[in-house]
């Protein structure tokens, strides 16, 4: 049964409830009990709870999975009271509202700061764009209300104490509907923003976020733009105690920032201008003062550092000169005299921080008409309207000036109307069901109200006059008079007025009075009342701010044209917060009202902590208990009739399970047999109207206990109906697996015999074929058996007759058939072990027969040459060329020049120079006309001492030349292959050879040409070869270890011999006489 109970659909807050969802139903109704649910519910994650149609909302301090698309859905169009207590069934209820029944609506978020306020109203926001209409019109519209949050909590949050995110403004936003209830576009107010913020933070909180985020965020070229830096420290008006938030990243933010602005549809110009004004309100915080005495003994304040100024001035386009003298003078107008007085540096100080101040204020404001202008509905036609008021709540701090003064007297107005509203609400319900009307007792907070508003005795209105008075106005003078004509109210405390009750009150201050507010008493010191509500910004900087070049300056500051000197002095701070009040509350009062009041669980803004006091101190503050009191004056719930008749009519058996008749006769008959006293409801037109929690209570513990019994009833009868269902399904599962038993067997059987059928007709068939098989082979038999006979008489017959014949040659005929068959079987042998294809394979097959001896050598030779010639095709015209000049060297070197072998396997290549591509030998190259054949460098032997010259050696087809190496272009001889005679070298491993030229020609005047060079094989090669081409006859070569060698007009012996040379394994060439070199070779 527990498990059926969990698994009850949740239809009514009161199913599964922790606690109590509604406050209504607290009994007992007490403070102590009030805050015991609050933190019953907190534990349990259950942040929401009602107080009627109120919502209280706890600030969790982390993500809690309650925000879901899922949950969206789970809210819409559902009843108030039909789940569990939840922001969106609020939201739900006033779009419904508003979408169905034409009722426009405001929902007002209340509490102090950190407990929720700004979260709430984007879940509002968000939860009525996801549940209105879709379309691309719709959806932009929706996408740019939800984007204005992200650029006004940029500029107007900051971090405080108490909140990370703490809104420094009140806004009031008005979302426009057309009749099907899709966004049309919206309007914002907003109220109070904290300036002095700008200026001045208390300690552990920050400035507004824009200004970090700026820093953070914008790239370096934008910085430089700006004229700022990075560093944070570098700016006065930024607290560096707390500069970073921790899991706030700053530059994230700004992208968003920026982002939000781009879909609400400020233009690039136009938010490069208000960065612009931001950086300048940084700067303006850097701009320093130092006295300067003049002749007349007075002080006049002089700017430290113009070089701050002067980037100011070049980010706003204001004359240097113009603002230097602002912050130096004051100009006083009267009728038609000016008067010119010189700022002292408290007092340059002073217009510095109210230049900032106003400059930074005034932006906001143009930031909210801005947003206005994007976001306003483009129609003119009718529209239903939404309100979202979130505004600061009552606030009661160690030190309470003029913010906290304004701030609960809005409180206070909030206050009056909720109690009027909820009062009437309450009224119109009564009469609307035909319930009699009580009175109810409740405090009036009206008088408060009055002690701060009123226009002739007010605290404003003395305030206001203290501002406008000549003379000497001071805070102590407008306490004076606050302590002269507020004594005697009852809601009003100073140690220093007429009454004496307050004279020994030490817990009160001579600078201070005391309100007693609806919320508490609140001690407020009077320091900086009379300035912060004067707000006064000297005309002389307001006319500078006007005379710049920056459009959006010039447009803030519309008081600066002289054209429109206004000399009555502007309205004070006070008068336009009571005037902007008053046009709210006139709003609110048009529309139907929605509450929801925002509490902060803990100050050290962390989950799953529950401060009591700090509760206490809130629910006090809000009203909550009195909210309570209000709504259970008269009827604690009340309920349509069909709902409670669908809820509890399993309580009586003429109810359940369906009633015929009307929900109100059905109602009425279920009261009545549970016998509840009379005096504990009443029947309204359209609902029921309990008096007595407890009796609801009772209600529901009734339900419950009939809940768990028709739960058995519903168990036994399913068990019942699961049993009859399972021994049906087993009765006819039985008959089919009979069914199919059967059927199985029968195949079986049919199986087994027609196998046996199959296996006689295969032995009979078997027997049939075995039978003609004997009778077809005795057939055969007897028909070989005749012609066995036949073949042998035949042969007997031509033996007979041939006899004699073949007796005569027998042996001849016997020898040349063997013979046949060993030549057979001979070439069947060769074919099978003939060697490999190489030409250089020299193996082959033993020769099996003596007889066969010169038939096997001759096949081999045919082999050989076969094999060759196959190798041979296989040859290119540039391999078989290269083979040719291989065959030639072998010709002549073989077995006579000891370098010889060692130069077998090494390819001729021919040109190692590579005349044609090398550019140093470009010259060369171009006085050579013919192909080259052969190019490399070798040493020219000096017959003086013996020592070698490199020389470049070129062989073309028709003669050989020698050039500088060194130049790589000059020739140094040119010899025609047709005047070479002879070439001399030695039989040993040198590279020594001697080019002999026949006497008589141009080229033998210089002499015989002795050279040495590692590739002398090739070089005498290819120089054999392209003699033989171009003469027909071949060169005479000489190989011998010692020959003559003509120099000019001399002849040399070169003499070769065998010797360790002191330069290792390299010949070496040695002069010995005018008549003899000897060159030196290394032993093999």
């Amino acid at each position: 049964m527990g498990d059926m109970s969990k698994m009850e659909v949740k239809t009514s807050l009161l199913d599964n409830m922790i606690g109590v969802g509604d406050m209504v139903l607290l009994e007992p109704l007490t403070e102590k009990s009030f805050i015991e649910n609050l933190r019953k519910r907190f534990n349990h994650n259950e942040i929401y709870t009602y107080i009627g149609s109120v919502v209280i909302s706890i600030n969790p301090y982390r993500s809690l999975p309650i925000y879901t698309p899922d949950k969206v859905e789970e809210y819409r169009n559902r009843n108030f009271y039909e789940l569990s207590p939840h922001i969106y069934a609020l939201a739900d209820e006033a779009y419904r509202s508003l979408r169905d029944q034409d009722k426009d609506q405001c929902i007002l978020i209340t509490g102090e700061s950190g407990a929720g306020k700004t979260e709430a109203s984007k879940l509002v926001m968000s939860y009525v764009a996801a549940v209105c209409g879709k379309g691309a019109e719709v959806n932009q519209v929706k996408e740019q209300l939800l984007q204005s949050n992200p650029v006004l909590e940029a500029f107007g949050n900051a971090k405080t104490v108490r909140n990370d995110n703490s809104s420094r403004f009140g806004k009031y936003m008005d979302i426009e509907f057309d009749f099907k209830g899709d966004p049309l576009g919206g309007v914002i107010s907003n109220y109070l923003l904290e300036k002095s913020r700008v200026v001045k933070q208390p300690r552990g909180e920050r400035n507004f976020h824009i200004f970090y985020q700026l820093l953070s965020g914008a790239s370096e070229d934008m910085l430089k733009k700006l004229k700022l830096e990075r560093d944070f420290s570098k700016y006065n008006y930024l607290s560096l105690d707390s500069a970073t938030v921790t899991g706030v990243d700053d530059a994230s933010c700004f992208r968003t920032v920026k982002n939000a602005m781009q879909i609400v549809g400020f233009m690039d110009d136009e938010t490069q201008s208000v960065l612009e004004l931001v950086g300048a309100v940084l700067k303006l915080g850097n701009i320093e003062f130092k006295p300067e005495s003049r002749v007349n003994e007075v002080d006049e304040s002089r700017v430290k550092d113009k070089n701050e100024l002067k980037e100011i001035c070049e980010l706003l386009g204001i004359d240097q000169s113009v603002l230097e003298r602002a912050f130096s003078f004051r100009t006083v107008e009267a009728k038609q005299e000016k008067v010119s007085t010189t700022l002292n540096v408290a007092q340059a100080y002073y217009a510095r921080d109210a230049l900032a101040k106003n400059l930074y204020s005034r932006l906001f404001t143009w930031l909210v008409n801005r947003i206005n202008e994007s976001i306003k509905a483009q129609t003119k036609k009718r529209k239903k309207v939404m309100g979202v008021l979130d505004i600061y709540g009552f606030e009661i701090f160690e030190e309470n000036s003029f913010e906290q003064f304004i701030i609960n007297y809005c409180n206070e107005k909030l206050q009056q109307i909720f109690i009027e509203l909820t009062l009437k609400e309450e009224q119109e319900e009564y009469i609307r069901e035909g319930i009699e009307w009580t009175h109810i007792e409740y405090f009036n907070n009206s008088v408060i109200c009055d002690l701060i508003e009123n226009n002739t005795n007010g605290i404003m209105a003395m305030l206001d006059e203290e501002c406008l008075r000549p003379g000497t106005v001071t805070d102590s003078t407008f306490l004076e008079k606050l302590n002269q004509i507020c004594a005697d109210h009852q809601h009003f405390e100073s140690r220093m007025s007429k009454s004496s009750k307050f004279l020994n009150d030490h817990s009160l201050p001579h600078n201070c009075f005391r309100i007693q507010h609806y919320a508490g008493k609140v001690l407020y010191h009077v320091d900086g009342f009379v300035d912060k509500n004067n707000d006064l910004l000297y005309r002389d900087l307001s006319q500078a701010m006007w005379k710049a070049n920056h459009s959006l300056i010039k447009s803030l500051f519309p008081d600066g044209n002289p054209a429109k000197i206004n000399l009555k002095r502007p309205p004070t701070a006070g008068s336009q917060f009571k005037a902007s009040v008053a046009t709210l509350m006139k709003n609110l009062q048009t529309k139907n009202p929605n509450y929801i009041r925002c509490i902060k669980p803990n100050d050290q803004k962390a989950s799953h902590i529950f401060t009591d006091s700090l509760v206490c101190h809130q629910v006090r503050y809000l009203g909550l208990m009195e909210n309570v009191r209000v709504r259970r004056a008269g009827y604690a719930f009340r309920q349509p009739y069909e709902a409670c008749l669908e809820r509890y009519k399993m309580l009586c058996k003429q109810t359940w399970p369906h009633w015929r008749g009307q929900a109100r006769d059905g109602v009425e008959v279920l009261l009545k047999d549970l016998q509840i006293p009379a005096e504990e409801y009443s029947y309204g037109r359209s609902k029921i109207f309990i008096r007595n929690p407890r009796t609801l209570f009772s209600l529901e513990e009734q339900r419950k206990r009939r809940l768990h019994g028709l739960a058995t009833l519903i168990q036994k009868i399913f068990r019942g109906w699961k049993a009859r269902t399972h021994f049906l399904l087993m009765k006819s599962s039985q008959v089919t697996v009979a069914a199919w038993y059967r059927r199985y067997a029968q195949q079986k059987k049919y199986k087994k015999t027609k196998s046996s059928a199959v296996i006689v007709q295969s032995f009979i068939r078997g027997w049939k074929a075995r039978k003609i098989l004997r009778e077809l082979k005795y057939q055969k038999r007897c028909k070989e058996a005749v012609t066995t006979i036949g073949a042998y008489w035949h042969g007997t017959q031509v033996r007979r007759e041939y006899r004699k014949f073949f007796r005569a040659h027998a042996g001849k005929r016997i020898y040349e058939f063997t013979i046949q068959r060993i030549i057979q079987k001979y070439f069947l042998e060769l074919k099978n072990k003939m060697p490999s294809m190489s030409p250089c394979d020299k193996t082959w097959p033993a020769r099996p027969y003596l007889f066969l001896d010169s038939t096997h050598k001759e096949l081999r030779r045919i082999f050989h040459l076969w094999t060759c010639k196959k190798y041979r095709g296989q040859f290119t015209d540039q391999k078989k060329a290269i083979y040719k000049e291989k065959l030639e060297a072998s010709e002549i070197f073989k077995d006579k020049k000891a370098l010889y072998p060692s130069s077998v396997g090494q390819p001729f290549q021919g040109d190692y120079l590579e005349i044609n591509k090398n550019p140093r030998y470009q010259k060369l190259n171009s006085l050579v006309e013919e192909k080259i054949i052969f190019a490399d460098i070798v040493n020219k032997i000096n017959r003086a001492n013996g020592k070698g010259a490199q020389r470049i050696f070129l062989l073309t087809k028709n003669k050989f030349m020698l050039a500088d190496q060194k130049s790589g272009h000059q020739v140094k001889s040119i010899v025609p292959l047709a005047e070479l005679t002879s070439v001399s070298m030695s039989a040993q491993s040198d590279g020594f050879f001697a080019l002999r030229v026949k006497e008589g020609t141009t080229a033998a005047a210089k002499g015989d040409f002795l050279l040495n060079s590692e590739r002398i094989i090739e070089i005498i090669t290819k120089l054999h070869r392209a003699g033989l081409d171009l003469t027909k006859e071949k060169i005479q070569i000489e190989i011998t270890d010692e020959f003559l060698v003509q120099f000019k007009q001399d002849k040399v012996c070169v003499k070769f011999i065998q010797s360790n040379p002191k330069n290792g394994t390299m010949a070496s060439c040695k002069r010995k006489n005018n008549r003899l070199l000897e060159v030196t070779v290394p032993s093999p």
